[in-house]
């Protein structure tokens, strides 16, 4: 990186204490599966989706045809990430990079990004005053990361630039290059919706657990609108809120979505939207029907199991794989059913033997 791009991008620029505060408090993955889906997994999106799908054809059958990822898959992302480009932040990317990488939190981390942010001037793709976005650092309409960025980001237009702000076909194009890179098998499914029976070996129920398609069907997991096929197709069934809320298949294509964004709340919105875009039925309100636990008692719950010797991560009132793992665990201790979800039953449990 030549020096006068170092000048040009960070020269004079001070830490922003905003930043620092936002990554600090990140809470809006406490949400329930259910609230989170229907705040973000609108009609209005799912509508826009297919309005892209159809306006954009021609480009989507090539990213198809050369990465093999469906286009549902990409406005899925799109939507989630910036509402099609309404929506790609408003902060300085260089200022929130060098921030995050002066920062002791993740510096290692940022300090990369900020010199891909670096190279990405350098090579001519955006300039310094165009690199506006998030306060963690992503660019674009489907929010990468400088180095996604530079190692993923294709013109697909052929203007000579790869530019992620302006231009849907380069995002179209780098969407799929990216999420081909994390292992998406062309022609094969990534989530669908199920129904449950009452008497399920629940401790299977476990996004760890892949089992063939055929034992789901045996043990009774039918399909949503269609016949559910009893063949070898790995598969994990994931409860989000437990066995009375919503049920859904993850394939191994799925498995890009838990790259993608960590947060299996995040995760399963992104991947059932993008199964919405290509024809599935949405979910009903009634499927989270579900008495949760909220903010504070999952805190609670997090500082019982870690007195206990549980790795849950952070006490930060999130229902993370951590706190899962630790809760499945504790279920099949207490001879409860182990579906990986807390309950007010399984909270006062741990208090009344702590």
């Amino acid at each position: 990186i030549r020096p006068e791009t170092i000048e040009q991008t960070i020269g004079g620029l001070t830490p922003d204490q905003g930043t620092i505060a936002r990554d600090r408090k990140q809470g809006f993955f406490s949400q329930t599966f259910i609230e989170f889906y229907f705040k973000l997994a609108t009609k209005n999106r799912e509508q826009m989706g297919r309005s892209y799908l159809a306006r954009y054809k021609p480009i989507f059958d090539r990213a198809e045809q050369e990465y093999g990822v469906p286009g549902p898959v990409i406005t899925g992302f799109w939507a989630l990430e910036s509402d099609f480009g309404g929506g790609m932040g408003k902060l300085s990317v260089l200022r929130s990079l060098m921030t995050l990488a002066w920062d002791c939190r993740r510096g290692d981390f940022f300090r990369n990004e900020l010199k891909a942010a670096m190279k990405i001037v350098e090579r001519g793709d955006l300039t310094p005053d165009e690199m506006i976005g998030s306060w963690a650092g992503e660019l674009g309409q489907t929010q990468f990361l400088p180095q996604h960025y530079l190692n993923y980001g294709v013109d697909y237009d052929g203007d000579g630039r790869v530019d992620l702000i302006r231009s849907n076909a380069d995002v179209i194009g780098s969407t799929a290059k990216f999420i081909s890179s994390m292992g998406w098998k062309r022609g094969e499914p990534w989530i669908e919706q199920v129904r449950v029976t009452k008497s399920l070996p629940w401790d299977k129920a476990d996004l760890a657990i892949k089992l063939p398609r055929s034992q789901w069907v045996a043990w009774g997991v039918k399909g949503v609108g269609k016949e559910l096929p009893a063949d070898n197709l790995p598969a994990s069934l994931v409860l989000p809120m437990g066995r009375d809320g919503p049920a859904f298949l993850a394939y191994p294509n799925f498995d890009v979505y838990t790259q993608w964004n960590q947060s299996l709340t995040y995760a399963l919105t992104a991947a059932h939207l993008a199964a919405r875009m290509a024809g599935a039925p949405n979910l009903t309100k009634a499927d989270g029907n579900v008495a949760s636990l909220g903010y504070e008692q999952i805190k609670e719950l997090q500082s019982l199991l870690k007195r206990r010797g549980y790795d849950v991560g952070e006490i930060d009132g999130k229902l993370g794989a951590g706190t899962r793992k630790a809760v499945k665990d504790v279920q099949i201790k207490y001879g409860l059913p182990a579906d990986s979800y807390p309950t007010a039953e399984l909270l006062s449990a741990l208090k009344e033997r702590s």
